[in-house]
C-alpha cells in the first residue's frame, strides 16, 4: 500500500438466504394484510380505502428506501473525492521543501 492511501472499504455481499428471507417476509406480511383487509366484516368502500391505504405505505417505504440508499451513496461518493483530495495533497507534499509557501 503506497502511503497516504486508505485502502478500499470491504464490501460484504448480500447472501441468497438473506435476499429470500427480506422477499419472503415482505410477501408474507403483504398478504397478510391483504388477507385481513378482504376478510374484515366491512362494506367494498370501506375496504377500498384500507387498500388503498395499504398500497400508499408499501409505495412509501420503497421510496424511503430508496431515499436512504441514494443519500448514503451520495455521501459515500463525497467521502471518496474528499478523500483522493486528501490523498493528492499528501503525494504531493515535501516535507523537506524549504520553501515558503
Amino acid at each position: 500500500m503506497v502511503w497516504g492511501m486508505t485502502p478500499a472499504p470491504i464490501r460484504r455481499p448480500m447472501t441468497a438466504a438473506y435476499y429470500v428471507q427480506a422477499v419472503l417476509s415482505f410477501a408474507i406480511a403483504l398478504s397478510a394484510v391483504a388477507y385481513a383487509i378482504a376478510q374484515m366484516p366491512l362494506g367494498t368502500w370501506e375496504r377500498a380505502f384500507l387498500a388503498l391505504g395499504l398500497v400508499y405505505v408499501v409505495t412509501s417505504a420503497f421510496t424511503l428506501a430508496k431515499v436512504v440508499r441514494d443519500r448514503q451513496e451520495l455521501q459515500e461518493m463525497t467521502s471518496r473525492v474528499d478523500q483522493a483530495r486528501l490523498d493528492k495533497l499528501i503525494n504531493e507534499h515535501d516535507p523537506f521543501d524549504l520553501k515558503t509557501p
